[in-house]
């Protein structure tokens, strides 16, 4: 099993559209893949939240959702809020450890690295499974600073990044975000392997999946599929 967690420099950067593209190239690949969203917030019960936009958009249909809670706030804040127990560190490994049998495991995270899903972080975890993380950035201003934020928390921790994509790459790119296209990797030390194109969560399911694989650096996809 390949294991890769998918962050974010913040909130609505793009983390459920690389995700699923992510997924889709897998299974383009021909392999098995589950997807985990631990605490998804901000959905009603029987709502379709981000994994069932990760189904529609990739075709997987092995996800896992622990929590899901009303109010679109932090999940621990929400869990909170409506009286529901936090997630824990031990619950949320035990349902990775048992997606095993898959050949690549996604678990997509809420917000940023230090949101607290529960009892613990996006960090906490991935530290817990030694897995690496992948960043996704915001294009235009203030993604150097909250980048390298980020990848500088990782590096603290021991947690290695996976990379650095783009989640939403505008059809007209003004100056800061060519320029950051070239900046990103120079300040965070980390490879820029993908950008997704904006507005691509749009696209059929036909669209999506033709074309999710040529976002992501085959190099770098390679080794997660092997």
């Amino acid at each position: 099993m390949s294991l890769l967690f998918v962050t974010g420099t913040s909130t609505d950067v793009g983390k459920t559209i690389v995700t699923a593209a992510l997924a889709a190239t897998a299974r383009s690949a021909g392999a098995a893949v589950a997807v985990i969203k631990p605490a998804q917030t901000g959905v009603a019960p029987g709502e379709p939240g981000d994994l069932a936009e990760i189904t529609r958009l990739s075709g997987v249909t092995r996800t896992v959702e622990l929590a899901r809670y009303p109010e679109p706030l932090a999940p621990d804040t929400a869990a909170r809020r409506c009286g529901a127990p936090l997630l824990t560190l031990a619950e949320t490994a035990a349902a990775i450890d048992g997606c095993a049998d898959a050949d690549l495991v996604l678990v997509e995270g809420a917000g940023g690295l230090l949101v607290r899903m529960g009892e613990f972080t996006l960090l906490d975890l991935a530290q817990k499974l030694g897995a690496p993380v992948l960043l996704v950035a915001a294009a235009g201003l203030g993604t150097l600073n909250h980048s390298e934020l980020t990848t500088r928390t990782l590096h603290a921790a021991g947690v290695p990044c996976a990379g650095l994509v783009i989640g939403s790459w505008p059809a007209a790119p003004d100056l800061a975000a060519e320029c950051n296209r070239v900046d990103l990797p120079a300040v965070t030390g980390v490879e820029l392997v993908g950008s997704v194109p904006a507005g691509s969560g749009a696209l059929t399911a036909a669209e999506f999946t033709a074309a999710a694989p040529a976002w992501f650096d085959t190099d770098w996809v390679g080794r997660y599929l092997r």
